[in-house]
């Protein structure tokens, strides 16, 4: 987010000069996303200085633009009574989130401030696992009966707008609150013309829904495969509990694929953004799978001790080791990147996995001899005084033939480390770039050598 100084000295004159006929226009005049940027480089003190005098429902659009560090840093330093007024108009969903990364203690003192269904709401919502549809969901949406007509419909649309996050889709529910169809605010409209219809004449009742306790990465399919602006969530018995909205679909795509690429990369998570995080943070959450993976790599100087014999003896051989044990670092995280995110889409499945295997073996198969000819021709290449009397052919089909084996090894172990992961439970993200490279690096000197040893020496 850009930092304003020319608005920073601005902003700060209207703090200290307590105008709060210029901050309440300032706070209503531009798209609540603008504001953030202009207010981009003031403390959470002084953000909150301007936003309390904004109107309530304004000041919270303005504060779910903030990045969630700053939101709680608010939170943590205004007025209890104050910022409690103001979760109160926050989304449902958005204020959980929030007071979960709050400090304890505030939430404990900002709790009995609010509405008794406020609190009720908030405490339902905490209940769910994190990174299940329940936690993502929001409970602000349309009720209706479908025994009502269009025009007792709109009467209670325009009773319940007011803290309704999105009113394009109704939802029909029953007495016991079992979700029995859902109806378009396009569809009331345009039978204006027939006010006595009855909701149960227009609605659907084929629904898709995604039940509370599942992962959140199921809504996040469903609706990017029907092109849906929200989906409802529902328990066990089909009680409506809430909807996902497509924004917090996109919020939810992007934290996904910041935390797949993360690591992808060998990097422990990190909430903050990445200039805002402390020095601290990133390192800690890069050192640990550093240590880890320089750890593993220790291993190639053992399998390298093992094999001292062979590398004296040809010493050639050293200048093909990056060569080949490349090709199977590359040739896994490619694999691996490939089945991570087919397995994230639901393109994969683990009764897909002897498919997945063959298809890795005959790809494995055609990579390593499409890059086995290429080290064939680069190794019979190797000028005479390099040889030193190694048999020119013999490298060219030790090389040739290790670049194969590596590389469909590598392929494989690639494809099939994300499908363990996820057998066992774990994110397959896990199985990360650097951690396939790792593995396949140590497997791989020891066929180099072996290979090595059968044809050279």
């Amino acid at each position: 987010m850009p930092t304003n100084p020319i608005y920073l000295p601005e902003l700060r004159e209207m703090i200290a000069e307590n105008n709060v006929e210029e901050m309440y226009e300032f706070c209503k005049a531009l798209h609540p996303a603008q504001t953030v940027e202009f207010m981009d480089g003031l403390e959470p003190v002084e953000i909150w200085a301007i936003l309390r005098h904004a109107e309530k429902p304004v000041a919270a659009e303005i504060f779910s633009y903030f990045d969630e560090d700053i939101q709680v840093r608010i939170v943590e330093s205004a007025p209890r009574d104050e910022i409690a007024d103001l979760i109160e108009h926050l989304p449902s969903d958005d204020r959980v989130d929030i007071l979960q990364s709050t400090d304890k203690d505030v939430v404990a003192e900002l709790m009995p401030l609010m509405e008794a269904e406020d609190r009720s709401d908030i405490q339902r919502l905490s209940a769910f696992a994190d990174g299940t549809c329940g936690a993502e969901m929001t409970t602000d949406f349309v009720r209706l009966r479908a025994n009502m007509t269009i025009t007792e419909a709109l009467q209670e649309i325009g009773r319940q707008t007011e803290e309704i996050e999105t009113v394009y889709y109704l939802y029909v529910v029953n007495e016991a609150d079992h979700l029995v169809g859902l109806v378009s605010a396009k569809q009331l409209l345009h039978n204006l013309s027939r006010p006595h219809t009855l909701i149960r004449d227009l609605m659907k009742r084929d629904l898709i829904t995604v039940r509370a306790d599942e992962d959140r990465e199921v809504a996040a399919r469903e609706v990017a495969k029907f092109d849906f602006l929200a989906i409802p969530v529902v328990d066990a018995n089909r009680h409506m509990l809430g909807i996902i909205t497509h924004d917090d679909i996109m919020d939810m795509v992007q934290d996904e694929a910041t935390e797949d690429a993360y690591r992808m990369a060998a990097i422990g998570p990190m909430e903050e953004s990445y200039l805002n995080a402390p020095f601290w943070t990133i390192w800690k959450s890069r050192v640990m799978w550093l240590s880890l993976l320089f750890a593993a790599e220790l291993a190639t100087f053992t399998v390298m001790a093992h094999f001292d014999a062979e590398l004296s003896t040809v010493k050639v051989l050293a200048l093909f080791i990056p060569l080949v044990i490349s090709t199977g670092g590359n040739s896994g995280s490619q694999a691996a990147t490939l089945i991570t995110r087919a397995l994230a889409l639901g393109e994969v499945r683990m009764r897909d996995v002897l498919r997945v295997l063959r298809h890795e073996l005959l790809m494995g198969l055609a990579l390593g001899v499409s890059l086995g000819a290429i080290g064939f021709l680069r190794a019979f290449l190797t000028p005479d005084h390099i040889l030193s009397g190694t048999n020119r052919s013999l490298l060219s089909v030790t090389i040739c033939l290790t670049a194969s084996l590596i590389c469909l090894f590598g392929t494989v172990v690639g494809a099939m480390l994300p499908l363990g992961f996820k057998r066992l439970g774990f994110d397959p993200g896990m199985a990360s770039s650097p951690f396939v490279a790792t593995f396949v690096d140590v497997v791989g000197i020891f066929i180099f050598f072996t290979v090595a040893r059968i044809f050279l020496i």
